[in-house]
């Protein structure tokens, strides 16, 4: 018999903020809550349209961004898969409904898309001061997943990871990107279903009787039931029990906090995402993400044509930061460099992992214009 032909896959001419709706839809999301704010709108307007086209598919324009937070965090209780998307003045008021997700394990996924601040700054120029914040934004010691995309495909895969890791870890995860990269328009392939594992929560096996919504398991991921499928349970933003009840005893205190750290800790090999050009024998690394990363490897390829050894270390995972990849870059070049839209937010993480294993030096641009690959190739020659 002879071969069946093989399907042609679908090709788009799409915004980055187009591919992250991709992304989240073919990662089975079906609720939204937000606020439309620039330059994050179109992941908002676009979603209006294609969600309630979905099964079971719900859009909800939610009268700020944090009744948006509070909309998507109930949607996520519910058993669906749920975002938002904001830009930077938004993001900050979400930071208090954040901590209660973080607390309480509730799986989501927010995207920020960074422009220029602080306050309502740069509405329609990119930066990426929301680096920081988006680790350290909401109050207490919490861990935190955040990821980053340098270009429209990379807005379709991180999407799709983000959705992978909330669900897996529990977690809620922020995908950053900068308005370059949202509003680049660049020809992708739609995914097939064999293109991506898509993983969904683990729900109890057990008898509702038996089930304790926060207990100590292998993984340090308690399953997850949708509220009303007869698993009854507490959600509270206090420091809870394994039943979530409010809790002050030490014992029980310091047992949540070193579990939700460790689900995440001891699963950095599958965080914790990389991708290197040119390093196997560059003496001058260029560590860069987000748009940035862009320029960097254009610069580099310019420098290897120009006879200089450089290579460029892509941070997919902002955090928890990869120590790891840097260390080993940094045991073997002479000088890094760390070209970002901000004072220096990651290159302050490079500097304290580096510890003195080589020069670091910084590239910032604060003046709502991208870094050029000519600025970086010239810091290149220059170190």
């Amino acid at each position: 018999m002879a071969n069946a032909p093989k399907r042609k896959r679908t090709e788009i001419f799409a915004l980055g903020n187009e591919a992250v709706v991709e992304g989240a839809l073919f990662a089975g999301c079906s609720f939204y809550a937000g606020y439309p704010i620039t330059p994050s709108s179109e992941v908002m307007e676009i979603m209006a349209a294609r969600l309630p086209r979905t099964e079971n598919g719900v859009f909800i324009q939610m009268e700020d961004e944090i009744a948006s937070m509070g909309a998507v965090i109930g949607g996520s209780l519910a058993g669906r898969k749920a975002m938002t998307a904001t830009s930077g003045p938004g993001f900050s008021l979400m930071q208090e409904n954040l901590g209660y997700a973080c607390m309480a394990e509730v799986p989501l996924v927010i995207v920020n898309v960074m422009r220029g601040g602080p306050s309502t700054g740069l509405p329609t120029s990119p930066a990426q001061g929301d680096v920081q914040q988006a680790r350290w934004g909401t109050h207490g010691d919490h861990p935190i997943i955040v990821l980053s995309a340098a270009d429209v495909p990379e807005c379709l895969e991180m999407t799709i990871t983000a959705f992978n890791f909330a669900e897996k870890y529990r977690t809620p995860v922020i995908l950053l990107l900068d308005e370059i990269t949202a509003h680049t328009r660049e020809k992708i392939t739609l995914p097939h279903e064999k293109d991506y594992e898509i993983f969904n929560r683990l729900v109890p096996s057990m008898p509702p009787e038996w089930y304790k919504p926060f207990e100590e398991t292998v993984r340090g991921v308690p399953p997850m039931p949708p509220i009303g499928s007869g698993y009854r349970f507490h959600v509270t933003g206090l420091t809870h029990d394994d039943m979530g009840f409010p809790t002050q005893r030490p014992d029980e205190v310091k047992a949540i906090i070193e579990r939700l750290h460790r689900k995440i800790d001891q699963f950095f090999y599958d965080i914790q995402l990389t991708q290197e050009y040119d390093t196997d024998d560059a003496e001058i690394v260029v560590i860069a993400y987000g748009s940035v990363a862009r320029s960097a490897q254009l610069a580099v390829s310019q420098a290897r044509a120009a006879g200089v050894k450089a290579g460029l270390l892509k941070l997919k995972t902002l955090f928890p930061f990869p120590k790891a990849p840097v260390v080993t870059l940094a045991r073997k070049a002479r000088a890094i460099i760390v070209p970002e839209m901000n004072m220096g937010q990651i290159s302050r993480e490079v500097k304290r992992v580096n510890n003195g294993l080589t020069r670091v030096r910084t590239l910032n641009r604060i003046d709502g214009q991208i870094i050029t690959p000519s600025q970086i190739l010239k810091a290149i020659q220059q170190v």
